[in-house]
């Protein structure tokens, strides 16, 4: 999937509306408490702005449900680019009309501007052709570098993408592409995907669609006991989507006659209950006696994921291994963090659970690609194809 960037473009002079993501964590003074989104852009903004574009940010923040709610304003994030660029970053009060107009034809060269935040517009996520158009009418030239809402066929960035000759990505999403598509095209093997989480539903396509391109799956988190259950092994009291036996049953069928290897929990640590201070047990056996719920990945279990991951070259996570936020229930998320980090293989992780163990493990620096975008990463590895790529120019 090779698509047009921003150095296909030449931005001097010229009002480059760009997209990105700065729906970022707000503290009760309106302060951005944690500003990594904003930073990822970084590169992709300043290189516009070096190049004389003129530059006309646009994002939405929280969920204000096409209402316009004073918590939900983009400035906070408007004073924290300003920080990190070292130069004024103007929050406009709206994101279409004529005041935003008037204050995008003054721009100068270099200028940067940030729209008020799209959701306060139901037409934003309704993708309203009318909006779409009034958005494409402040830009010359369209970027998309929010990778995290790639998978919404909205207005920004999808919508508006059909007024403009030339739609390219900046470098956060041209990132995002080469790994996450590159992983599935053309990986380095033995490739692998470790997958976690608590629902099986939401990996069932994930799946299916991995057994065509990967050497092997290794399984953990809750949605391990749906798959096990269905193997005739008894779980205990362990979390299992019964309304999904019979999809899980017709996954594991699909397994088999692949042929690809495919790894699920041979023991366990287990409690009576999922919450702090409760001191796990470890079940040496991969059926879990009653009363007790399977709440990480046991020992022989890490080990043997451990020696496969050692083994890979390309390595897609997309999911904790237990109920990480509990530090007796987190060790198996550690460990499977530790050793992807160690590992010699291109290393992806998606999905906002693994991102944070890595992140709080410390070892995200030595991880190849951290994705940005939970939801956009999962239906890419699910095989489908994401409006806001699809959008965009081919090279």
């Amino acid at each position: 999937m090779a698509k047009k960037n921003i150095d296909d473009i030449n931005p001097k002079g010229k009002r480059v509306l760009v997209r990105v993501d700065f729906n970022v964590p707000l503290d009760d003074n309106r302060n951005v408490t944690d500003d990594t989104r904003i930073r990822a852009a970084l590169p992709t903004i300043q290189s516009l702005v070096d190049r004389g574009g003129r530059v006309i940010l646009m994002s939405h923040l929280g969920r204000p449900k096409g209402q316009v709610k004073e918590e939900f304003r983009l400035e906070p994030a408007a004073k924290s680019l300003s920080t990190l660029l070292k130069k004024p970053v103007t929050a406009l009060k709206d994101c279409i009309g004529d005041e935003v107009k008037n204050a995008v034809n003054a721009m100068q060269d270099g200028d940067v501007v940030l729209l008020e935040n799209l959701r306060f517009h139901p037409e934003e996520e309704k993708n309203d052709p009318a909006f779409c158009k009034q958005l494409a009418e402040l830009g010359d030239l369209y970027v998309n570098d929010a990778f995290g809402t790639a998978h919404r066929a909205h207005a920004s960035t999808e919508g508006v993408t059909r007024f403009f000759d030339t739609n390219v990505a900046g470098y956060l999403m041209q990132k995002e592409i080469e790994y996450l598509v590159g992983a599935l095209e053309t990986p380095a093997r033995p490739f692998i995907a470790i997958l976690g989480g608590l629902k099986i539903s939401g990996k069932i396509d994930v799946i299916t669609n991995l057994l065509e391109k990967v050497d092997g799956i290794l399984i953990g988190g809750a949605m391990a006991y749906t798959l096990l259950k269905v193997k005739g092994i008894d779980v205990g009291d362990s979390i299992v989507e019964v309304e999904k036996l019979d999809v899980a049953k017709e996954t594991l069928a699909a397994v088999e006659a692949k042929g690809v290897s495919f790894l699920l929990p041979e023991d366990h640590k287990a409690a009576t209950e999922v919450k702090d201070g409760i001191e796990p047990q470890v079940i040496d056996a991969q059926s879990i006696p009653t009363g007790l719920k399977g709440i990480d990945i046991g020992p022989a279990t890490i080990k043997r994921y451990e020696e496969e991951i050692a083994k890979a070259k390309t390595i897609v996570w997309n999911g904790p291994m237990g109920v990480f936020e509990i530090p007796a229930f987190a060790e198996g998320t550690i460990r499977i963090a530790k050793a992807v980090a160690a590992s010699n293989a291109v290393t992806i992780v998606g999905g906002g659970d693994s991102v944070s163990a890595v992140n709080q493990i410390g070892v995200s620096d030595q991880i190849t690609h951290i994705s940005t975008g939970g939801g956009a990463s999962l239906e890419l590895l699910e095989g489908k194809v994401l409006p806001g790529l699809a959008a965009l120019s081919d090279k």
